[in-house]
C-alpha cells in the first residue's frame, strides 16, 4: 500500500502534514503488513513513478478530485499532524473518508 502525503519538511521525524496548496515536499510511504518499508520524498507529483493507492489530506475542504480522477483514495487526518501520528491513524482506520 502507497501513501502519499503533503509535508512540509524532508527530514520524516520534523515533517507535518499541510494543505495541498502549502505542499512542499510530497512524501510516498510504502506500508507492508502494518511497516514503514520505504519512505521517499519529492518535490513534485511529476517526479513519483510509484503507484499512490492513498493521499492522505489535512482537511474535507481540500480540492481532490484530480486525485480521485486517476483512481486514488482520498482519506482525510483532521487531528493527526505528525507522519507517525498519521501511519498509526491509518492502519487503525482511525482516518475519514472524503465527504
Amino acid at each position: 500500500m502507497n501513501l502519499l502525503i503533503p509535508v512540509d519538511d524532508s527530514d520524516i521525524e520534523e515533517a507535518q502534514i499541510v494543505s495541498i496548496d502549502d505542499v512542499q515536499y510530497w512524501l510516498l510511504l510504502e506500508l507492508t503488513e502494518g511497516k514503514v518499508l520505504k519512505s521517499e520524498f519529492y518535490q513534485s507529483r511529476e517526479e513519483m513513478s510509484d503507484w499512490v493507492d492513498v493521499i492522505i489530506v489535512n482537511s474535507q475542504k481540500e480540492y481532490v478530485w484530480p486525485f480521485m480522477e486517476e483512481g486514488i483514495a482520498v482519506l482525510v487526518a483532521p487531528l493527526q499532524k505528525s507522519i507517525d501520528d498519521i501511519v498509526e491513524a491509518y492502519l487503525f482506520k482511525e482516518l475519514h473518508d472524503i465527504n
